[in-house]
């Protein structure tokens, strides 16, 4: 061509038969994590819940990751839904991508600083008397700021996986939500604590005929430990009349102590109200043993050993009540056990 030099000729033959570049990185790693999320739930709305969002929020996640890879990943006519080959794939790669993502922050962590700028602790409310100074005295020592919230094991879960909270101690061990390590602390039966001129239960079907005559005061079943309490009723196919309950350990046994009735209850909650007991008297709770069970949970492999460090401290503080447990009935304390004690 007249005039024209060999390298424009080359470079607009390219502009005019080129195609656009696919995009080498399709994705992101929340999408990735929303993906694996609804591959283990099997539906949108249960991820939806594992990870505190919306079921939008995840249907929306999942379409931009389809529109962007330009794949189908799932199989939507099936129920639960099933997997594409496409998706089979990406579950494959994915998983093993996101545990290595997931070293990075706690790498970076353990050889940048030895402080963190924040940490964020939701805390059980009836380990609050036990633990809430001593826990921040140590958490100083390894934060330049701390924030310990104190309520019901419900509302930290939801904080700890929208990431308002880095650590949760709690009751349960939230073993349905993905993407958590759990510390066990702490194991602890469920009692009675009845007025002591009563006589105490000896068959689950007593607790009937205690019922009848003198109130049993709930723990609501916005708590952990109520709708533990809750389940192990039903399971004993025993249906209590319901007229006075709690969100806290303090209503709960400040009530009994009160002369409002009885209760299904724990050491450490019993402890946590603080109130004189005067007339009051702990019983085994009769027919199958149930218990709570308290554990540390963080988000996998971001704290580093912090989440390791501080199970170990709560565990010390716990072991140490082993001494007023054993006041409140000296048969308590073979079923107080602390992990590792």
């Amino acid at each position: 061509m007249a005039g024209t030099s060999p390298a424009m000729t080359l470079l607009e033959l390219y502009s005019t038969n080129a195609r656009p570049m696919p995009d080498p990185f399709p994705f992101d790693l929340r999408s990735l994590d929303i993906f694996l999320a609804v591959c283990e739930a099997g539906t949108m709305a249960l991820a939806a819940r594992r990870l505190g969002l919306t079921q939008p929020a995840v249907s929306q996640a999942i379409a931009d990751l389809e529109r962007r890879t330009g794949v189908l990943l799932f199989d939507r006519r099936a129920r639960p839904l099933a997997l594409t080959s496409a998706g089979g794939a990406l579950r494959q790669r994915a998983s093993a991508l996101l545990s290595e993502a997931r070293q990075i922050a706690p790498l970076l962590r353990e050889t940048g600083s030895s402080r963190l700028p924040l940490l964020r602790v939701g805390l059980v409310d009836s380990l609050s008397r036990v633990l809430m100074a001593p826990l921040a005295r140590r958490l100083g020592e390894m934060a330049d700021q701390v924030s310990i919230l104190s309520g019901l094991t419900a509302s930290h879960v939801s904080a700890l996986v929208t990431r308002q909270l880095d650590l949760l101690v709690g009751a349960g061990d939230l073993d349905e939500i993905e993407g958590l390590e759990r510390w066990p602390l702490l194991s602890e039966p469920y009692v009675l604590l009845m007025p002591a001129e009563l006589p105490p239960p000896s068959r689950a079907a007593d607790l009937e005929v205690l019922a009848a005559t003198t109130p049993l005061v709930r723990f609501s079943a916005r708590s952990m430990t109520g709708m533990e309490v809750e389940r192990h009723l039903r399971r004993l196919r025993l249906d209590l009349p319901r007229r006075l309950e709690f969100d806290t350990p303090h209503g709960v046994t400040a009530s009994v102590a009160a002369g409002a009735g009885f209760t299904i209850t724990t050491p450490l909650c019993i402890l946590e109200a603080a109130v004189p007991l005067e007339g009051l008297k702990c019983r085994p709770l009769p027919g199958p043993g149930a218990a709570r069970r308290l554990t540390l949970i963080a988000r996998r492999n971001e704290l580093g050993r912090l989440p390791r460090e501080i199970a170990g401290f709560c565990r010390e503080r716990l072991a140490g009540l082993s001494g007023e447990v054993g006041r409140l009935g000296d048969w308590l304390e073979a079923g107080f056990e602390v992990e590792g004690s």
